[in-house]
């Protein structure tokens, strides 16, 4: 595997500028360990990472490129459990004056003031 001049300046600012999370910053020495010919073995000892994450990155490299390699790309993520109406109903309420009886609003007062906790019932 070879990184050309370009690619080995973007990982060395890469490396030493900016915010970016751990992973990114990994796979970054990964990529230029691995362009210096150091041995998988030191690379895993000496990051704390798999073989797997080595591989990987490798191949992210070759097969796509340096910001492939880098970055991670977006995930889906678990779906909403409330819609944007009644997100929006629950903040309205937060936000009001709370029930008489009461301080404030609690989990549980907001649960059962809601149409949002009353459609959450009916679902199996």
């Amino acid at each position: 595997m070879t990184i050309t001049k370009e690619d080995r300046t973007v990982l060395k600012s890469f490396r030493s500028k900016g915010k970016h999370f751990a992973r990114e910053i990994n796979r970054a020495h990964i990529l230029s360990a691995l362009d210096q010919k150091v041995p998988e073995a030191v690379i895993m000892q000496v990051l704390g990472v798999g073989r797997t994450a080595v591989w990987r990155t490798r191949s992210a490299f070759v097969e796509k490129g340096l910001d492939y390699a880098l970055h991670d790309g977006a995930r889906p993520g678990q779906p909403l459990r409330y819609g944007t109406n009644q997100q929006t109903e629950v903040v309205a309420l937060a936000c009001s004056a709370p029930p008489a009886g009461a301080k404030r609003w609690t989990l549980q007062l907001l649960t059962g003031c809601t149409s949002a906790s009353q459609s959450q019932k009916h679902q199996p």
